[in-house]
């Protein structure tokens, strides 16, 4: 024997209805799940998006800080330049004072102790002394020349200076007419630098005019030669028949013995002057002045 299942037609509507409900919230949980979904992956994008903007984004100008700042900022600087002068200060600087010594009647002077301003000394005092002028004309340094020649060469009882300057001015005047030289030599410098070889040279044995004669005019060739404009002067109006034996023995003589001195004379103004005015006191106070 069988067994038969009825199903009511309600109960039947029933659970067709239920299956169906319980379709759709299935339905509805796969389409919320795909949504959030869809949401947290858009939310992620639109985060990365924002981040890179905002890192590539530069500020061209920084922001101003606050005035309160600014000026909390000035008072810590003034403070520690305040500072820094202060220790700075502190330190002694060593500066050399040059002192003058004085003498015990100073007023400046009292009880022991300088006092603390002295005067100091000039620095031109220091480098260069006191310039003498001395003046003469070319006739009276060349009559000081022929004093001088007849004061050291006592045993010539018949030389006066005159002829000695006779004999300076013949040669200079035989040069410039042979045209050996454009312009005269007798010069106040070149008459000192005249007195200094024959000052060396003319010895005080001398007793012939005819040897003194040969000397001096060795002198002069010396002299023209040194002192002179012209390169090279000729011999003939320079030796004579007294001295043409001895003339470059002569020469030779002078040179290596006032070589120095010669240079000197030219480069040093304050032996220039001592001969000078050596030259100026040989002249014969007895006799009137001779300019010519």
């Amino acid at each position: 024997m069988g067994t038969v299942l009825s199903i009511s037609p309600a109960s039947k509507k029933a659970s067709i209805m239920d299956a169906e409900i319980a379709g759709d919230v299935v339905k509805n949980d796969k389409s919320l799940k795909k949504h959030s979904m869809f949401v947290s992956l858009s939310w992620k994008k639109l985060v990365a998006n924002s981040a890179k903007k905002s890192a590539k984004k530069v500020t061209p100008n920084p922001l101003p800080a606050p005035s309160s700042q600014v000026a909390q900022l000035n008072n810590e600087n003034t403070r520690k330049t305040h500072q820094n002068e202060e220790k700075k200060a502190k330190v002694p600087i060593p500066v050399p004072v040059p002192t003058v010594p004085t003498q015990s009647n100073d007023p400046a002077t009292q009880n022991g102790r300088l006092a603390t301003v002295q005067k100091q000394p000039s620095s031109l005092s220091l480098l260069s002394p006191r310039r003498i002028v001395i003046q003469a004309s070319t006739g009276e340094l060349l009559r000081c020349l022929g004093d001088f020649m007849c004061r050291r060469c006592f045993k010539l009882k018949d030389l006066n200076s005159g002829e000695v300057i006779l004999w300076f001015r013949n040669i200079d005047r035989t040069l410039l007419l042979q045209g050996w030289q454009d312009q005269g030599f007798i010069t106040p410098a070149n008459v000192v630098f005249v007195y200094l070889l024959c000052e060396d040279t003319v010895a005080d044995s001398i007793d012939s005019p005819v040897e003194l004669q040969g000397t001096f005019q060795t002198c002069l060739y010396l002299a023209y030669s040194y002192m002179g404009n012209e390169i090279s002067y000729p011999l003939k109006p320079f030796m004579i028949e007294a001295n043409k034996d001895v003339f470059w023995e002569t020469s030779l003589r002078i040179i290596n013995r006032m070589s120095a001195k010669m240079l000197q004379l030219n480069a040093d103004p304050h032996f220039f002057t001592q001969v000078f005015q050596d030259l100026k006191n040989q002249r014969d106070t007895s006799e009137g002045n001779l300019d010519r």
